[in-house]
């Protein structure tokens, strides 16, 4: 018994270790990355509207890719920002994924008046990934950019994406950079600093390391002729831009971050919204996880390992957190206190205030980094004190509960939209274009 005493102890302290250094470790690694990421790649052209082209290259047409499902009280704006872009050749494809309201009718009123827009409508609800199959099949041009049904596009957006696409052929995506829309509630304005610090930093630093986790599915620039040769995007996955990243990267493409194609988007501002949102995000990852696990076997993969292996970590993670937390709370209740820690893993002590500071230092980063893009973020840092207590235990809970509905749930069925959560509609007066 003494032994298992022993034992026991000195696993609960290596647990107790990986739950605080690994996001201590992983929230350094990102800054540094990012860092580096704005002084090799960003600094240069930060003040620049419209990037410049090399000698011998031109501007080639490009198409815009909107699926639609239920979005009648968002269509006539987007696509009226979508018609708006500045760009020398472009058309814009808005795709009607079976809608319920009445979205076919504004986007066909909406086409009579606009050449450059055409209307592409699929009778039933086929799913995001096949709605964006749709319209590449139709589209002339081969870079293709995709947005969302609420999002509004920067109007010079559409050149920073295909400045990658002419400089580079073995470019087959580039994420763009969005940025928070509805900043009224607690929630908003959270997610308005997660956006910086953590998904623009995130791609920064990836980048910065070789290879990207994910686009952004809310704004993405794709190169037509690699999205055909990998199979388009898949319809059977949650998250189909977390899938089709990997099946590029697999095929040996490359995927970008380009911070200066912005575009404005609506987020969840209720608990419940946020919830089922985030539980989507988690479940796609998982499926990800098990569909490229095979990555770390293939010496042709290498170039993956640190985003899997960072993925399992994280997981991991997770699943430490919370037996902490069952830990500690049945040590509360039973008396075992030697079995048990005698602090709580969630109220403040020593460790937690160096992980909040670590939190808000990577806030401040965030802020100096997106801050050229977003107006906005300074008056929102206050509110970044609640991130941790918010977010972390959000995405930790549904990571953990990702994991068995991915594993026990139905396997192969169409991933059908789901009307979001997004929050209060408002008009995007923080915009900063350029």
């Amino acid at each position: 018994m003494e032994t298992f005493f022993i034992w026991w102890h000195y696993i609960w302290h290596a647990i107790l270790g990986y739950v605080f250094y690994y996001p201590l470790f992983m929230s350094t690694l990102w800054m540094i990355g990012a860092i580096f990421f704005y002084f090799k790649s960003e600094k240069r052209y930060i003040n620049d509207t419209i990037p410049e082209l090399r000698e011998g290259e031109s501007w080639a047409g490009v198409s815009i890719l909107i699926p639609c499902y239920n979005e009648g009280e968002n269509a006539i704006e987007t696509i009226t920002y979508a018609l708006d872009v500045i760009y020398p050749e472009f058309e814009v494809i808005a795709i009607n994924d079976g809608s319920k309201d009445d979205t076919l009718e504004i986007l066909l009123s909406l086409a009579k008046e606009n050449p450059r827009l055409k209307v592409v409508n699929l009778a039933q609800n086929q799913g995001k990934a096949l709605a964006l199959q749709a319209g590449s099949l139709i589209a002339k041009h081969e870079y293709l950019v995709c947005i969302d049904g609420d999002a509004l596009i920067d109007p010079y957006c559409v050149y920073w994406m295909a400045k990658h696409f002419i400089r580079y052929p073995q470019v087959a995506a580039v994420t763009g950079n969005p940025r928070i829309r509805n900043r009224t509630s607690l929630l908003g304005k959270i997610q308005v600093g997660e956006f910086s610090s953590i998904v623009g930093m995130i791609k920064r630093a990836q980048r910065s390391f070789g290879r990207l986790f994910t686009v952004s599915g809310v704004i993405t620039g794709f190169r037509k002729s690699a999205v055909h040769e990998v199979g388009y995007w898949s319809p059977d996955m949650l998250t189909e831009d977390i899938d089709i990243t990997w099946k590029l990267q697999r095929n040996g493409w490359d995927v970008r971050f380009e911070p200066k194609s912005l575009v404005w988007i609506l987020m969840p501002e209720t608990i419940k919204g946020l919830w089922n949102q985030r539980l989507r995000w988690a479940k796609g990852g998982v499926q990800v996880m098990f569909k490229n696990f095979k990555v770390l076997f293939l010496h042709k993969q290498t170039h993956l390992w640190g985003l899997m292996i960072e993925l399992l970590l994280s997981m991991v993670w997770a699943y430490s957190m919370v037996l902490v937390i069952l830990v500690w709370i049945v040590g509360m209740i039973l008396p075992v206190n030697y079995l048990m820690p005698s602090e709580s893993p969630i109220l403040p002590d020593q460790g937690s205030v160096i992980l909040i500071g670590a939190c808000l230092i990577q806030f401040g980063v965030s802020k100096w980094l997106d801050g050229h893009y977003d107006e906005g973020l300074g008056k929102n840092y206050f509110w970044m004190i609640w991130y941790p207590f918010a977010f972390w235990f959000l995405n930790l809970f549904t990571a953990v509960v990702a994991l068995p509905k991915v594993l026990f749930g139905k396997k192969k069925s169409r991933a059908r939209w789901v009307s979001p959560d997004r929050g209060v509609h408002q008009q995007s007066t923080n915009k900063k274009k350029g």
